[in-house]
């Protein structure tokens, strides 16, 4: 055994890896600043002074800790190219306990404050559901087809990253192509940079010297953000959060707490067999543990958003990140959230210089779905994309009548011209489940283990009759699950007469093999 083994903290990559990561982060603390006001009546001072220091305590423990924690297996297995988990504030939650929690309740009491400790019980919630999934996830991990973890991944990354980045990239392509393309050659053409500058600063730097020279940047919009900077520390917000514990809000949002806090777990695991596949296996337990702890962190210091494992590591991986650039996105984020720089970044450096890291990483996790799976699980790959996509065309329309002044609701009621447009909602209610479960269906299929395919159509069966799956209603411009007994009967029974077929096929050819002898 060689002891003289190190691993370097930082290399040349964690740059690259720190821009990108850096960009989607500050994606959702704009979302949070720009949301909160509008939807749960939060004023910004509010915002800055206690929800973002909040997230901040949580993005800068869970990075530290991923860093570590891929340090350590970096030297246990005498390896350089080891990167560290991805982490930051999940993108579904946030949008979730804004728009089901914290803005129905503003509008009933009118109390800004209220809205705020109910998304802080909320995300406490999710918290205390994404650690006590750490200890009992493993077994499904060990027996899911990894193309069935990976399906839901590929799915998410060709729609929600790739393809929303893609339209604003061409929406705005004098900012956005110089710096995709400075992306496409690093990434695509792997060319090393003069001076071996990195490819993601360059591409940043250049986005935002072109913006900046064209004229659509505003001095005014940067002397009113610098004029918000000012420390303020993370204050512990336990007594509000314990106020709340006893109030009726918690039975009231458990049917959207716990599907959150399962669906945080699901995408974790799934994330974990996503590192694996690009050669850093990691543990399941201490990852989503520091998950959960993570979240509860965050709704103890105040912020209302869970954190969780990003989506993207082969992409980080893939551009040269290893263990430096979450340190650095920790820290940066400590710093801009604690002193209120997130609006003063934003003023300087255009969105558009940073998204074409983002897609690249989306193109690369969907590739991986493919390309870390057997050859022959490709089918399964495809059809474990449906529910994400439905889940994507799904939000375009509620863009699309909002933007018209009316609501999904409305028009459904009305009959929406689309055929078979009742599938679409039915896909996207609990889609990450739904992809997961079809492709595994679908790989189990493929290699004749009937059996197998049987006892997830069984699951399936289960999850839709409570209506976990599949089940739904309209309210305003969103879709809501419905939960309870026999709520989605229907999908069950057809999911029973999948482990019916499949039970039977699985009879016959053991009858087949046991007259042949075998």
């Amino acid at each position: 055994m060689n002891d003289s083994f190190k691993s370097p903290w930082f290399v040349r990559g964690d740059i690259d890896g720190f821009f990108g990561l850096a960009i989607d982060n500050l994606i959702q603390f704009l979302l949070i600043a720009a949301l909160c006001p509008i939807v749960a009546g939060i004023p910004a001072g509010f915002v800055f002074a206690r929800i973002l220091p909040g997230a901040a305590v949580s993005i800068v423990v869970g990075n530290l800790f991923y860093a570590w924690q891929a340090h350590r297996l970096a030297l246990r297995e005498k390896r350089r190219d080891v990167t560290a988990l991805p982490y930051g504030i999940n993108t579904v939650s946030l949008f979730a306990y804004l728009i089901f929690i914290m803005g129905p309740v503003y509008r009933e009491t009118g109390s800004y404050d209220l809205a705020w400790k109910a998304g802080l019980l909320a995300c406490l919630g999710s918290g205390i559901i994404e650690f006590g999934g750490a200890f009992v996830t493993d077994w499904l991990r060990r027996n899911t087809p990894r193309a069935a973890l990976l399906a839901t991944l590929a799915g998410i990354a060709i729609t929600f990253i790739s393809m929303d980045f893609a339209f604003k990239t061409f929406e705005r392509p004098l900012l956005a192509m110089l710096p995709l393309a400075i992306i496409l050659v690093q990434y695509f053409s792997r060319v090393r940079f003069p001076f071996g500058l990195p490819g993601g600063l360059v591409a940043v730097a250049s986005g935002a010297a072109l913006a900046w020279a064209l004229g659509v940047m505003d001095t005014g919009a940067v002397a009113a953000a610098a004029a918000e900077v000012g420390f303020q520390a993370p204050r512990f917000a336990g007594g509000e959060l314990f106020g709340m514990i006893k109030s009726e809000y918690v039975y009231r949002f458990l049917p959207i707490i716990i599907p959150m806090g399962l669906f945080n777990v699901i995408g974790s695991l799934q994330n974990l067999e996503s590192a694996e596949a690009a050669g850093d296996r990691y543990e399941t337990v201490a990852p989503l543990a520091v998950n959960g702890v993570g979240s509860m962190l965050a709704a103890f210091f105040g912020s209302c958003f869970p954190t969780t494992i990003y989506i993207g590591h082969p992409g980080w991986k893939g551009i040269g990140a290893r263990t430096g650039y979450s340190i650095m996105n920790g820290v940066f984020f400590g710093v801009i959230a604690l002193f209120g720089c997130v609006n003063l970044i934003n003023a300087i450096v255009p969105m558009e210089a940073g998204i074409a890291i983002v897609l690249w990483i989306g193109i690369v996790i969907a590739a991986q779905a493919y390309q870390a799976t057997p050859r022959e699980h490709a089918p399964a790959v495809v059809v474990g994309l449906f529910p994400a996509f439905a889940a994507w065309g799904l939000n375009l329309l509620k863009q699309g009548y909002l933007g018209a002044g009316t609501t999904l609701g409305e028009q459904a009621a009305r009959g929406i011209p689309i055929n078979g447009f009742a599938g679409i909602p039915a896909l996207d209610s609990g889609f990450i489940f739904t992809s997961m479960i079809l492709a595994a269906i679908s790989v189990f299929l493929i290699e004749r283990r009937f059996l197998k395919a049987c006892l997830w159509s069984c699951a399936a069966a289960t999850l839709s009759f409570f209506g976990v799956i599949h089940s739904f209603r309209f309210q305003g411009n969103e879709t809501l699950p419905v939960y309870g007994w026999a709520a989605g009967w229907r999908y069950a029974f057809g999911y029973l007469c999948f482990a019916v077929i499949f039970a039977a096929f699985h009879l016959w050819r053991r009858s087949n093999r046991s007259n042949r002898g075998d």
